[in-house]
């Protein structure tokens, strides 16, 4: 099951679904409604059916995609040479803290710093300038953390900006890369909801290849 923690931030009053405010005039309904988180951050080990057949297809326009899904495996390897490895995945939506920021807030500080710890992302859409920024400062200060990030789609990759910051990510060393078919039926095998009693097979969806190959070549021109 799924568990929402909350994430505290500062703003202006906003309504959990962005609907019109009423009675702002009411000062105990205004005080009531600052009080509210502005949005939540989902967590849990796999996540719905739906949610996964829209929110990672890999298509080229993601008109109504606004959150990130985030599926992680944590692998440590201890002094002896032993692997574990834990998994989970993140959902957020975009109105404050990102999935990739929730992650080193709260999955992150659980990890023992006298580990060495093999990350890997599998993330709906690339992160945002905001967020490779972040990234990028968490790698240089967790020198015992290697991080690959495999995304669904680029996320406004015409922008200069995400541009520049997806530059960097692979100057810190961070390996980013476009998620090949085989990725999405990893996905689903390891981090979607099955019926009880039976696993169905992942049915990749008509275009996916193309858009794969579509989203490698904008990436390579990118990170050129």
């Amino acid at each position: 099951m799924a568990q929402k923690e909350e994430v505290a931030e500062a703003a202006a009053p906003a309504s959990q679904n962005g609907e019109e405010l009423e009675n702002l005039e009411d000062p105990e309904k205004l005080k009531e409604l600052i009080d509210l988180p502005p949005f939540e951050i989902v967590t849990g080990e796999r996540l719905p059916v739906n949610f996964f057949k829209f929110q990672f297809r890999n298509v080229e326009y993601s008109s109504g995609r606004n959150k990130t899904f985030l599926c992680y495996v944590v692998e440590a390897q201890s002094k002896g040479g032993q692997v574990q490895a834990s998994r989970g995945y993140l959902e957020d939506e975009h109105a404050g803290a990102h999935a990739e920021e929730a992650f080193f807030n709260t999955i992150l500080p659980a990890c023992d710093p006298a580990l060495k710890y093999s990350v890997t992302w599998y993330v709906s859409s690339s992160p945002c300038a905001a967020c490779a920024d972040r990234i990028l400062k968490t790698l240089s200060k967790t020198k015992n953390l290697r991080l690959l990030i495999l995304v669904g789609r680029l996320f406004m990759w015409e922008e200069p900006e995400v541009q520049a910051a997806l530059k960097k990510l692979k100057e810190a060393g961070c390996k980013l890369r476009i998620m090949k078919p085989q990725d999405f039926e990893y996905i689903w095998q390891n981090f979607v909801e099955q019926e009880e009693g039976e696993s169905k097979a992942f049915e990749p969806w008509e275009d996916i290849q193309e858009n794969f190959l579509y989203y490698e070549e904008k990436l390579a021109d990118i990170l050129k």
